[in-house]
C-alpha cells in the first residue's frame, strides 16, 4: 500500500546505510516499540538472502536497545533463539538485522495441527526457554507471535527481547542495569476489588496490610482495598471470527462493561460508566489542615491532591465500592507488569515485586492450553483483576488464594469457584469429548454469551451456570463444525495421553516457586521419546 511504501522511504532516509545493502520488500510486522520489514541482501556470491529488519522507535532508551542486542548476540543463534546479523544506527534510529524465518500465523494453523505437531512445537519452545533462562533472561512476552514456526521446515525461533529483564544472577551485563517503566513506583490505587456478575468479587491486598488488619479493628479499616470495579455481563454479539472459527477466546472482553463506583458525598452509591481513564467526581479530600473539593478531575490530579493526607488517617472504604483520599495517598507497590494481556502470570497480575523466569513458563502454559483446547486467545480480559478472576474459574479460587499467600498477597473472593479438570475442559472446547458429540445434522448452538467463563464441563454437554454468578461456557458458533470430527480427521487428538495434561497442570502452577522450569519440562514424560 501507499502507506507502507512511504514508511519504507522514510526508513531509507532515516538510516541511509541501508540503501546500498538491502532491498526492502514489505512491512511484515508492527508493534508498540518497533516495525519489522522483509528485505533481501545481495551477497558477494550473487545469492539474495532474505533478512528481517527491525526498526526500533526513536524514543527507545539506548540502554534498552543495547540490552536487546546483547540478548540476541549472547543467547541467540541456537536452540531456537533468534540471532542477529548486523545492526545499523543513524542518530536516534536503530535497525537490527536478523535472519528471516518464513512462518505461519498461529491462528491460521491452530485447528489443523496434529497432536504430534503440537508436541514438537512445545518441545522446541522449551528448548528456547531453557536457553535464555540459562543466561538469566526473563523474556516477559512469550506468546505465539513471538515464537515463529515454519511448519514445513520444522524450524522455530523465539524473537523480540524488547521487554526482557534479567534475573539477579543474569549473565547479560546490560540487563543488570535495565529497569522497566513498570518498576517506577507511583502513588496510586493499591488494592483494587473486582466484582463478577451478581456479587462475586475479587480483591488483592499486600500481606503487610493483612497483618495490620488482624492487629485491631481500626487497623482493619486502614488497610487494603480501593476501587471496586463491577463487571457486568453484556449482550455483545459474535466475536470477530468471520475468517477464523478459532478466533473466539474462551473469555471475551467485548462483553465486559466496566463500572466504577467513586466515592460520593451522599451515602447512596451511583454507578458511573467509565472509560480507561477513571474520572473521580465529587470526591472530598480531607486533611487535618484543609478540605479540598474536586469535581471531575483526572485520577492523577486526585492522587496528587490526596498525597498531602497524613499517613495515620483511618481509612473507612475497605470492602466498599468507593475510594477515600487516604487510600489515594498511599503509594502503589512497585512491580513490573510488562507483557501481553492473556499471558500474564498470577504473580504479575497481583503485582508481586519478585518475578522470575517462572512467568515465561506460565505464558508457555497458556500457549499449550490454546493448542490443546483449539481456542486462541484463551484468555481475554480488560484489566488485571478480571484476568485473575478468569484464571480462578479454570484453576480454582481456593487454589489461587493459597498460592498468592506464598508470594505475599492476599486475594479475596466472595464465592468458592472450583478448579476445572483440564482434560475435560480442553476436550470439550476442542470438540473431541465423545459425550458431547452431537448427532449427525444437528448444528451446534450459538453461544449465549461470547464472554462466557468455563463452568463444570465434566457435567452435561449443554452450558450450565456455576452458582448464579459465573457466566456460561462459550458454545461453538454455528457452522464451526469442530464438534464433529471423523476418526480419520482426529490427527491423534483422540489419543492425547495423560502426560500432556500433567505437563499443562505443572505449567499452570499458580505458585511460581513450584512451577515447572524449562529444563524440567524437557525431561517430562510427555517428551520421553524426543531427543534433546
Amino acid at each position: 500500500t501507499a502507506g507502507i511504501k512511504k514508511d519504507i522511504e522514510k526508513l531509507y532516509e532515516a538510516v541511509p546505510q541501508l540503501v546500498n545493502v538491502f532491498k526492502i520488500k514489505e512491512k511484515i510486522g508492527e508493534g508498540t516499540f518497533s516495525s519489522v520489514y522483509l528485505a533481501t541482501a545481495q551477497l558477494q556470491t550473487g545469492y539474495e538472502e532474505k533478512m528481517a529488519l527491525k526498526h526500533l522507535i526513536p524514543t527507545s532508551h539506548p540502554l534498552r536497545i543495547a540490552a536487546e542486542l546483547q540478548c540476541l548476540t549472547v543467547a541467540g543463534g541456537q536452540d531456537n533463539v533468534m540471532g542477529v546479523k548486523y545492526c545499523f544506527r543513524k542518530n536516534d534510529h536503530v535497525v537490527i538485522v536478523m535472519p528471516y524465518l518464513e512462518h505461519e500465523s498461529f491462528l491460521d494453523i491452530l485447528n489443523s495441527l496434529s497432536f504430534e505437531e503440537v508436541r514438537e512445537y512445545m518441545f522446541n519452545l522449551f528448548k528456547a526457554l531453557r536457553r535464555i533462562h540459562h543466561f538469566g533472561i526473563v523474556h516477559r512476552d512469550v506468546k505465539p507471535s513471538n515464537f515463529l514456526y515454519n511448519r514445513q521446515l520444522k524450524e522455530y525461533a523465539l524473537v523480540d527481547f524488547g521487554l526482557a529483564q534479567g534475573t539477579p544472577d543474569t549473565k547479560i551485563e546490560l540487563l543488570k542495569t535495565t529497569h522497566s517503566e513498570d518498576q517506577q513506583g507511583s502513588c496510586s490505587q493499591n488494592n483494587p476489588t473486582i466484582a463478577l456478575g451478581n456479587g462475586v468479587s475479587v480483591s488483592v491486598t499486600a500481606s503487610k496490610q493483612i497483618a495490620q488488619q488482624s492487629a485491631s479493628k481500626a487497623a482493619d479499616k486502614r488497610s487494603s482495598s480501593l476501587s471496586k470495579m463491577q463487571i457486568k455481563q453484556g449482550r455483545g454479539g459474535k466475536e470477530d471470527s468471520a475468517h477464523h472459527s478459532v478466533q473466539r477466546s474462551v473469555f471475551g472482553e467485548r462483553n465486559f462493561n466496566v463500572y466504577s463506583s467513586p466515592y460520593q458525598e451522599n451515602s447512596g452509591t451511583k454507578l458511573i460508566k467509565q472509560s480507561k481513564m477513571i474520572d473521580v467526581s465529587s470526591r472530598k479530600l480531607v486533611t487535618k489542615k484543609k478540605i479540598t473539593s474536586t469535581k471531575t478531575v483526572s485520577n492523577g490530579a486526585a492522587r496528587k491532591a490526596a498525597s498531602g493526607c497524613p499517613s495515620n488517617l483511618t481509612c473507612d472504604c475497605y470492602a466498599t465500592d468507593r475510594v477515600c483520599s487516604v487510600c489515594l495517598s498511599r503509594c502503589q507497590q512497585v512491580a513490573p507488569r510488562a507483557g501481553t494481556p492473556g499471558f500474564r502470570a498470577p504473580e504479575v497480575l497481583t503485582k508481586c515485586p519478585t518475578q522470575t523466569t517462572a512467568i515465561d513458563m506460565w505464558s508457555a502454559g497458556i500457549i499449550f492450553l490454546s493448542l490443546l483446547s483449539g481456542r486462541y486467545p484463551f484468555y481475554k480480559a480488560s484489566d488485571d483483576l478480571t484476568a485473575l478472576a478468569q484464571i480462578m474459574t479454570v484453576r480454582g479460587s481456593r487454589e489461587t488464594i493459597q498460592a498468592a499467600k506464598t508470594f505475599g498477597k492476599s486475594v479475596l473472593c466472595t464465592q468458592v469457584v472450583p478448579a476445572q479438570n483440564l482434560r475435560t475442559l480442553c476436550e470439550k472446547l476442542r470438540g473431541t469429548n465423545s459425550s458431547c458429540k452431537r448427532s449427525h445434522g444437528e448444528a451446534p448452538s450459538k453461544s449465549v454469551n461470547d464472554s462466557a467463563l468455563p463452568v463444570a464441563v465434566d457435567k452435561l454437554c449443554a452450558p450450565e451456570t456455576l452458582g448464579k454468578q459465573i457466566q456460561r461456557l462459550a458454545s461453538f458458533q454455528e457452522g464451526d463444525g469442530s464438534l464433529e470430527m471423523k476418526a480419520t480427521d482426529m490427527k491423534g487428538w483422540d489419543q492425547v495421553p495423560d502426560e500432556a495434561y500433567d505437563l499443562l497442570d505443572k505449567l499452570l502452577d499458580l505458585n511460581p516457586a513450584t512451577r515447572i522450569t524449562a529444563k524440567e519440562a524437557l525431561l517430562h514424560p510427555f517428551f520421553k521419546d524426543m531427543r534433546l
